[in-house]
């Protein structure tokens, strides 16, 4: 039997300013019909939030179509197949900033603890977002101060735009129903301790590894039940909880992004048995991992059904 052959899709891979988190592009050149009949779809390394002045055709992302007709935006995550095309011969007015989110929420809320900074990426990168200013004034008169910011370039403008665009996030990450992670409750993260933020940082480069509450406790030098009273009244749940939830984060990752087998994806997250996996997965997640695979959000598998080509620079 043949095998079908895979579509189209570009990646396009821009380069940030050094030092920098947020690049825009503007002006006469933007001004453009845009596509006609593009059959393809591209993606990009960075975050691409655009401004649609005037205009009309079709913004498609992924698989879904959206007519767009001036006074509208989006918000489309790193790895989210997408394309424009313009009506027939109609030209459309756009402007467009590509942000290196996760830099700036990491930047910005750095204060507010990890597990919170976390949870406002993963609602960011878990859809694309195509709103209509009248809809949305709050958020879509952001986008455009941020694209004047940008454009008029005074004193400290890119502080000024990273700011807002924190701003900016937070507000469509409450728009996102928080699907794949149980809500924390009780965590009080103004107490976090340096002992604490200590063994987290540990946590997430060594979920992959066998994690010992013993071995936890020695870090803070600490005795087991001291170690493990004080981490449950700072993250309402137990060390390995904690250690276990981490785990099913990494591997919701992979299972979105990959076609590797629910087994493999166990082990590099640190299970030693599938019946674990899958109990600690359907706990945190409330579904399977077979099920939670097939959610339509997970927009990032869906590149693995395209012939990839790279085209780099702005």
């Amino acid at each position: 039997m043949k095998r079908k052959k895979k579509q189209i899709a570009e990646y396009r891979y821009y380069r940030m300013p050094e030092g920098r988190k947020v690049f825009a592009l503007l002006g006469e050149k933007w001004i453009q019909n845009y596509g006609r009949d593009i059959d393809f779809l591209h993606f990009h390394n960075y975050m691409e939030i655009g401004c649609c002045y005037d205009g009309h055709g079709v913004l498609t992302l992924g698989e879904k179509d959206y007519r767009f007709e001036g006074g509208e935006f989006s918000v489309i995550p790193r790895n989210y197949p997408h394309t424009t095309n313009s009506d027939g011969d109609s030209i459309s007015r756009w402007e467009y900033l590509f942000v290196d989110a996760e830099a700036i929420l990491r930047a910005v809320f750095s204060g507010t603890g990890p597990m919170r900074t976390e949870k406002i990426i993963q609602r960011l990168n878990s859809r694309a977002w195509m709103l209509k200013m009248e809809d949305y004034p709050e958020l879509g008169g952001m986008v455009r101060r941020i694209l004047d910011t940008m454009r008029n370039k005074e004193d400290f403008y890119h502080e000024e735009a990273t700011g807002m665009l924190a701003a900016f996030f937070a507000g469509i990450a409450r728009l996102t129903p928080d699907n794949d992670e149980k809500e924390e409750t009780g965590m009080e993260e103004s107490k976090f301790s340096g002992m604490i933020s200590q063994v987290l940082e540990y946590v997430s480069t060594h979920y992959s590894e066998p994690v010992r509450v013993k071995e936890l406790a020695g870090m803070c030098h600490i005795s087991e039940t001291h170690f493990r009273r004080i981490f449950s009244s700072y993250m309402n749940m137990s060390p390995m909880e904690y250690v276990n939830q981490v785990r099913i984060r990494m591997a919701c990752g992979h299972l979105k992004r990959t076609n590797e087998s629910v087994a493999d994806i166990a082990v590099k997250c640190g299970f030693s048995t599938n019946s674990t996996f899958n109990r600690n997965f359907k706990q945190f997640v409330g579904v399977s991992p077979m099920e939670f695979r097939k959610r339509p959000e997970h927009y990032e598998r869906q590149l693995l059904q395209y012939e990839i080509h790279t085209e780099e620079g702005w």
